[in-house]
């Protein structure tokens, strides 16, 4: 039985819908600056249209693995996405998801990723991998077009992990207090 992970991250851009959609959703766009993918083409006519399919070539970290992907409801600037064509790797499916909605000072953008785990003994590493790209992407394409912003969001994510890690940290300092008594 194959594993079902979907999640969504949602960060905002300053930047406008449009320039965000051909920046995230074109492949020669996107390999310029998406750490995780080393190469992407369209197969066939280059239209960034439904239905279109694009070769991608993921990072040696994450194995080098490619895949075709089918584009699906693309409305420009406001949505678009792709699905693997077969299963790749570890994965059975995978899914990408691009939502831009317009609202003051920028744009809100939410990435949304749905996969199908092939393997049990894997699952676990995958489903961080999977996060990792996510997030990472997001850092990238805020960098892409807002260095300050990125720089923020990325000192605020690190903040926050080491908060975290406190509070770990007191609570099981906290757990083997309790259990001497």
């Amino acid at each position: 039985m194959s594993q079902t992970l979907s999640f969504k991250d949602t960060i905002v851009i300053r930047a406008r819908p449009d320039v965000l959609f051909r920046l995230t959703l074109d492949p020669k766009r996107r390999t310029r600056w998406d750490p995780n993918i080393r190469l992407a083409s369209y197969i066939g006519d280059e239209k960034l249209i439904s239905g279109a399919l694009v070769r991608i070539k993921l990072e040696r970290r994450l194995l080098g693995l490619s895949y075709t992907a089918k584009y699906g409801q693309i409305q420009a600037p406001f949505r678009g996405g792709w699905e693997a064509t077969t299963p790749f790797g570890p994965l059975e499916k995978y899914t990408q998801g691009w939502v831009f909605k317009n609202i003051p000072g920028g744009t809100e953008v939410t990435l949304s990723t749905n996969a199908q785990i092939r393997y049990k003994w894997i699952e676990r590493q995958i489903e961080t991998q999977l996060r990792n790209m996510s997030g990472r992407t997001l850092i990238e394409l805020q960098r892409a077009v807002d260095q300050q912003g990125a720089q923020l969001m990325e000192d605020t994510a690190k903040q926050y992990q080491e908060r975290m890690r406190a509070e770990q940290k007191a609570a099981k300092a906290a757990k083997k207090g309790g259990k001497k008594s």
